[in-house]
């Protein structure tokens, strides 16, 4: 027994026997640790992984080495379960563990350091000391394969404790949950828009009546889907007390682009408003504006002029 083997007025030794009580009689879902019966001041332990992560439904095992002087400096972590986050057999860096002394506070515990741990799982690693970065499916690929069997590590006492807490934790933790298929995977699949950009593209910007009128007028989207760029100019004309100020619109109609025909195919599949037989919609098209807004510009500079002639007029200083 540990009460035979360390001095119980040594205060390292009375408070990791008073954590080992409290882990036994109060056990958790989330984790499991204890100490080895040899050494009370190296312990194993499991983690369960983070719900609504990649780790859900993974048993993660590790061990944890506490320093001559603990409470007052922090534990070592060793992770010996492959889970993409941690790297295996290597102490890792955080700030509940040794690599950061001066975060550790005496009031944590064995328990504080555990539930912290499950914490960082989901973290970004951020390139600190002993982590990983693998894919979300690669990291669901180890949780399964955590939950077959205990990592195999050290004498037969100590593998003795970890298929215990093996049993123990999977015993709490539900299995990992499927996957469910992604957005994209549900949508309907429509040929051309992901198609790469070509000349044939610009081309369909150049717009003219004959494109128009060799359109189909309405059925389903399709290459001939006709659909109209609605394009408004605003311009002020200020000439001393007169004010003027109008707009001109300008209505286009063009090739539907292959992005805009998946939209408009989607939205009848789905119920949506019918398609007039020119179908209306505000789209970025990749078309020249500089021409129209020099036309709008060389207009609001005639007509100020106009006013400022009419006004100088008026106040005797022109004939």
């Amino acid at each position: 027994m540990a009460e035979d083997r360390y001095n119980l007025k040594n205060p390292s030794v009375k408070r990791i026997l008073q954590e080992v009580k409290e882990m036994q009689e109060n056990p958790s879902g989330d984790y499991m640790s204890l100490p080895l019966e040899e050494n009370i001041f190296e312990w194993q332990f499991a983690i369960r992984g983070p719900c609504d992560t990649e780790f859900e439904g993974g048993v993660y095992h590790g061990r944890i080495q506490l320093p001559a002087e603990y409470p007052f400096q922090p534990p070592a972590f060793v992770l010996l379960t492959p889970n993409g986050r941690f790297e295996t057999q290597t102490k890792i860096c955080l700030s509940i563990s040794n690599h950061h002394p001066e975060h550790w506070q005496p009031s944590w515990s064995v328990r504080t350091a555990l539930v912290a741990l499950i914490a960082f799982m989901p973290t970004d690693p951020d390139g600190a000391l002993g982590s990983l970065d693998y894919g979300k499916e690669e990291r669901r690929a180890l949780a399964i394969k955590s939950r077959e069997a205990p990592p195999k590590f050290g004498t037969p006492d100590r593998q003795k404790l970890i298929d215990e807490i093996h049993e123990y934790l999977l015993s709490k933790v539900p299995p990992v949950p499927k996957t469910e298929p992604s957005m994209d995977e549900l949508q309907p699949r429509t040929e051309g828009i992901n198609s790469p950009h070509t000349e044939q593209d610009d081309d369909s910007n150049n717009l003219s009546i004959a494109n128009i009128n060799e359109e189909p007028a309405g059925g389903a989207a399709g290459p001939g889907r006709v659909v109209e760029d609605v394009r408004e100019v605003r311009v002020d004309a200020n000439a001393g007390p007169l004010r003027v100020t109008f707009s001109a619109g300008l209505r286009v109609s063009r090739r539907a682009q292959p992005g805009e025909q998946a939209v408009l195919q989607l939205q009848q599949q789905q119920g949506g408003p019918q398609q007039q037989p020119v179908a209306a919609v505000r789209a970025h098209v990749a078309i020249d504006d500089r021409w129209l807004t020099r036309m709008a510009a060389a207009l609001a500079i005639a007509i100020a002029a106009l006013l400022l002639k009419k006004y100088l007029k008026s106040i005797g200083w022109a004939k």
